[in-house]
């Protein structure tokens, strides 16, 4: 397990990756996260000439943020499509070409009446959304880990089909 707070070698890769891709285009990426807590941002922030591309990020923990800021429509807050409407929301509030959402319950416990480590992960350009369910298993720091590595691999996949 990682440490809380540090960021990981294999979403890191990822990033630097994704980092590529958008230097290259000359398109910009944003995030909306709720269970990670700002843990996606970090990775994004960290990867090579991110003031460049990487317009930042909301940390919307709260429903309301979801709701008010991000533009999500009233309700659970655990389905895919809030994950999509939270990337949309973002990719508009910040003015980006591409976004990467995060909404689950990270636990302890289920929550909405889905059980822990149950995530929803959306990522959309101007021309494309792709929304994954995951179910990971552990620790809420565990969920939270495999949740910014399986949205840093989601929102790769994004930028890769819509730069190259």
């Amino acid at each position: 397990m990682t440490e809380p707070g540090s960021l990981q070698p294999d979403a890191m890769a990822t990033a630097h990756d994704i980092s590529r891709l958008v230097l290259g285009s000359g398109r910009t990426v944003a995030a909306a996260e709720s269970l990670t807590s700002g843990s996606i941002a970090c990775h994004l922030g960290a990867s090579g000439d991110a003031a460049e591309w990487f317009r930042g990020a909301v940390v919307a923990y709260s429903r309301e943020v979801k709701f008010d800021v991000l533009g999500a429509e009233r309700g659970p807050v655990i389905t895919p499509s809030c994950a999509r409407q939270m990337a949309r929301g973002v990719a508009e509030l910040l003015g980006a070409d591409f976004a990467v959402a995060v909404t689950g319950a990270g636990g302890p416990g289920p929550e909405e009446g889905k059980p822990q480590g149950t995530t929803f992960i959306a990522a959309c350009s101007s021309t494309d959304d792709e929304i994954e369910e995951h179910h990971f298993t552990g620790e809420p720091e565990d969920v939270v880990y495999d949740t910014v590595r399986a949205a840093l691999a989601l929102l790769h996949r994004v930028v890769e089909r819509n730069c190259s």
